[in-house]
């Protein structure tokens, strides 16, 4: 028998997305938001408050080590999402951590091993994957909808400020375009079309060398992508697929698009399909199913998914030579 029980959820690193998640976590009957670490004891308790969290810790080990927690959501800065996930896995969590899983494919790879070790859940936080949009998108496309795929065109970019986003232009915690907002476009080529033959990338870099932005050709034997990051210039946020007998455009933005176009035969045929929440529900929706089904990883977003995304971006990162 299935347990049904509530889900007992720990959050590690309490910035914007921690928010935008917990907003989300407490819409869901079958959650509940246990507990919360911080190294900034007031900003712990100040989340705590704002959803109603039950425990406050003063340390990510305590968390950790705390046996009502479940699952730990990982939302610190990149730097530290591999070490952060191989604590909580080895002391018996499950983890649900955000993208990018590391800064190194080795990192990554040490990840899914532990998972496996420790017989532990364990998911890359790619919440596009399962927004209600995105997995009707990708019905239609295996349905031949509109036919063979051959063109993807996909951007996310934005003007960002290195006074209010520091993180985002901090070498040390992993910033820049690629490993912030790059594996988005990367995971929509990626869904559709798999592993690319080939990768040709150019960025301009900052003074402290992260990339302000990455332009990315994907090529496949009968298809490219281009793709385009930045985080000092905008875009559409729009997301084109292209195929044979016709096309879909993702509405803006379209990671997170609450429904897309399909234009086929001089038709346009409009699907609305909005997200729950923000959009990160329906990922902790399949970290619930996954675990109470004795699963170990997803079979929507698998430790194989993330594996190759994450070597696609150290193709890349080795390209513009990015070093952290």
């Amino acid at each position: 028998m299935i347990n049904t029980e509530k889900l007992k959820w720990g959050i590690v690193g309490l910035g914007n997305i921690a928010h935008q998640f917990a907003s989300d976590l407490v819409l869901l009957d079958n959650m509940i938001l246990k507990g919360c670490a911080s190294r900034d004891s007031e900003k712990a308790s100040e989340f705590a408050s704002k959803y109603t969290i039950e425990k406050v810790y003063s340390s990510y080990d305590a968390l950790f080590e705390d046996d009502e927690i479940e699952i730990v959501y990982i939302a610190t800065p990149h730097d530290s999402h591999a070490e952060l996930t191989l604590k909580a896995l080895e002391s018996g969590k499950h983890v649900l951590c955000e993208k990018p899983l590391a800064l190194s494919y080795s990192d990554a790879v040490k990840m899914i091993e532990a998972s496996r070790k420790n017989n532990k859940f364990f998911m890359e936080a790619f919440w596009t994957r399962f927004i209600p949009a995105m997995q009707d998108v990708l019905q239609k496309i295996n349905s031949g909808a509109i036919g063979s795929v051959n063109y993807i065109k996909a951007d996310f970019a934005f003007h960002g400020s290195e006074i209010e986003n520091k993180r985002l232009f901090d070498k040390n915690l992993g910033g820049g375009a690629l490993f912030d907002i790059g594996v988005y476009p990367l995971f929509l080529s990626y869904i559709i079309l798999g592993k690319p033959n080939e990768i040709i990338s150019k960025a301009i870099k900052h003074k402290n060398d992260i990339d302000l932005q990455t332009s990315m050709i994907l090529q496949y034997e009968s298809a490219q992508s281009v793709l385009h990051v930045s985080i000092v210039s905008e875009s559409d946020m729009k997301a084109l697929i292209s195929g044979t007998e016709g096309r879909i455009e993702l509405n803006a933005p379209w990671y997170v698009a609450n429904g897309f176009s399909l234009f086929k035969e001089d038709q346009e045929s409009v699907f609305n399909l909005p997200a729950t929440g923000k959009g990160y529900a329906h990922e902790a929706i399949e970290c619930f199913n996954c675990i109470r089904n004795g699963q170990i990883e997803s079979e929507l977003w698998s430790h194989q998914n993330s594996l190759e995304l994450s070597g696609m971006v150290e193709k890349i990162k080795n390209q513009i030579k990015l070093s952290f």
